[in-house]
């Protein structure tokens, strides 16, 4: 396929909300089979990192509209996968840059999709996709260049994420380790980052373990703390999780990122609630209570901790937009978790010193091997 918007090389293409609300683009990326892809459709507010966001697997089941009119200009690279294939059901942009220009750049983004089998569409007018969004919630949808009913058909068919287990889809098969830091670390795989991994790694000898994994197999392996990654979906649907860490609680320093903070709050008695249309992109203001500083955060999550529901801790962080907890601390047991994500490939890098905080836990709590 020609650069997309080429003379000649346009296929046009829908995008179907589960509503009815229709949107007319470009095919660009793969071609979906028999012209249909579908998924709950979500917006990301980011700038750059669009190839990070494309590769967290926090996005299965979903299909990604960047608000960014401007996507794919400097190109894709190796370096900056964060998982080793995407797991989103595809991507929204306004307009796909034609040419990329970076010293970085290994290959265009278009062809990149097509590499990995994910579909697209280009000319969206992504500010009234975005706004019906932030109205209506995020929503099932399906698009490609089947004709608009069969679209409209495939949006309804589309069950979205909750009470989807979807964590089983981008979990490690088998443990394995990197990093050789000073502590050791097990970490749990519920779509873990790469980004997350070389931030631990430089503190500890990690093993990453399946989703699955019993609390007495962790505790077997004699951690001086245990990891809860990021990770897709509703976390109702991981109960197995929610039990193991309930286990760990108080025999390890514990520390929670995203779906990895809402599981470990489940374990302290929190609620977990769908928001309207979650939070996804990098510029949202968290408080910091124990001082009131203000951090700017990258986040992607639909599920939060549901406001006084956290009876065995306190909350850390708040999100200034909306007020959704952003952290909490366990009182009685060394564990933490947040909601946004300090280690934020590309950025921002202000809530980047969760990590030393780790390591002062383990360090505090440490025992003998």
């Amino acid at each position: 396929m020609s650069e997309p918007g080429c003379p000649g090389t346009v296929r046009t293409s829908h995008l179907v909300l589960a509503d009815g609300t229709t949107f007319e683009g470009e095919a660009v990326g793969a071609d979906p089979p028999g012209g249909v892809a579908g998924g709950e459709v979500v917006f990301n507010t980011v700038l750059t990192g669009y190839q990070e966001v494309i590769t967290d697997p926090s996005y299965a089941g979903q299909v990604i509209t960047f608000t960014y009119p401007h996507i794919g200009n400097y190109g894709v690279n190796g370096a900056d996968d964060e998982s080793g294939r995407p797991a989103c059901r595809g991507v929204v942009v306004r307009e796909l840059a034609r040419r990329r220009s970076n010293w970085r750049s290994e290959g265009g983004l278009d062809a990149w999709l097509r590499h990995h089998g994910v579909p697209g569409i280009a000319g969206v007018d992504t500010r009234r996709l975005t706004r019906h969004i932030r109205e209506a919630g995020a929503m099932p949808g399906a698009f490609g260049t089947a004709d608009v009913a069969t679209l409209k058909a495939a949006a309804l068919a589309e069950p979205g994420t909750d009470g989807v287990d979807l964590v089983a889809g981008v979990t490690t098969a088998q443990p394995y380790t990197v990093g050789s830091g000073r502590y050791r670390v097990v970490a749990y795989d519920f779509g873990i980052k790469t980004t997350i991994l070389r931030h631990l790694s430089e503190l500890a000898t990690v093993e990453v373990v399946p989703a699955s994994t019993p609390a007495a197999d962790v505790l077997a392996r004699r951690p001086d703390g245990v990891f809860l990654s990021n990770g897709p979906g509703d976390p109702a649907t991981v109960g197995y999780a929610v039990e193991a860490i309930g286990a760990l609680l108080g025999e390890v320093p514990v520390f929670g990122i995203c779906l990895g903070h809402q599981l470990l709050a489940a374990a302290m008695g929190a609620r977990i609630e769908k928001l309207p249309f979650g939070h996804h992109g990098g510029n949202h203001p968290v408080r910091r209570l124990r001082d009131g500083a203000v951090e700017i955060t990258s986040q992607n999550h639909n599920f939060a901790v549901a406001e006084g529901s956290l009876s065995s801790g306190e909350v850390t962080h708040v999100n200034l937009n909306d007020g959704v907890v952003e952290g909490i601390r366990a009182t009685d047991v060394p564990a933490f978790g947040v909601q946004h994500h300090p280690e934020a490939g590309p950025g921002p890098h202000d809530a980047a010193y969760l990590f030393a905080d780790f390591a002062e836990l383990m360090e505090t709590h440490a025992s003998p091997h």
